[in-house]
């Protein structure tokens, strides 16, 4: 993969990671209610999921697309379902402050599970890696080192810039009030169930 080509995806993976969209929503929310680590959790899981698309992408693009286009109903599904139960269990939370502990219900794999169910779920991803993806590479020629190039690339493009978010969405929740930290839970929870709610619509719409 020639140097240009590496730029070129860096910048559009980065372009795509920093669309407002329901991934960024989930990590923004997460970190605003528990925290910068759960912001963190949430990217990694968000992470995972485009290196899934990228290994289906490099694995065998048409096959795995048509395989899978029956099942992302089903995705879809089970992330809108996982996301309302998160607004549930945030909207019950009491805000802590100052370090304290989270509630029970916000917890770093349900953070991770919330930032991967709504990538394999997220429609630009899908369209992005099974569609545009193979447009800045000629997969048939990919190497190894070519194909952890592009998995090294992802990690900091879409990591890079969905950290930026946590970590805005954490510094607002750091210096809020009492008052201020149980309205950005109750915002927060409102915008992971709307999410949840658009996974659950795109998901039956599919069917």
């Amino acid at each position: 993969m020639t140097l240009a080509a590496a730029l070129s995806l860096l910048v559009a993976m980065a372009v795509l990671a920093a669309v407002p969209s329901v991934s960024v929503m989930a990590v923004s929310a997460r970190a605003a209610a528990f925290g910068f680590s759960h912001g963190l959790a949430a990217t990694l899981g968000i992470v995972v999921g485009d290196l899934v698309f990228i290994v289906f992408a490099i694995f065998g693009l048409a096959l795995l697309a048509g395989l899978m286009g029956e099942l992302f109903f089903l995705v879809r599904i089970a992330g809108g379902v996982y996301l309302l139960m998160l607004a549930v269990s945030l909207w019950r939370a009491v805000a802590h402050h100052d370090g304290a502990e989270p509630p029970l219900e916000a917890t770093w794999l349900s953070s991770f599970m919330a930032g991967l169910l709504v990538t394999l779920a997220d429609q630009k991803a899908i369209v992005f890696y099974l569609g545009f993806f193979p447009a800045f590479l000629d997969l048939a020629r990919l190497t190894l080192v070519d194909a952890l190039l592009v998995m090294l690339l992802a990690i900091v493009a879409v990591g890079g810039v969905k950290l930026i978010y946590a970590l805005a969405a954490s510094r607002l929740r750091v210096f809020a009030g009492g008052t201020m930290l149980r309205l950005i839970n109750r915002a927060a929870a409102a915008v992971l169930m709307l999410a949840g709610l658009w996974l659950l619509f795109r998901g039956w719409a599919a069917i």
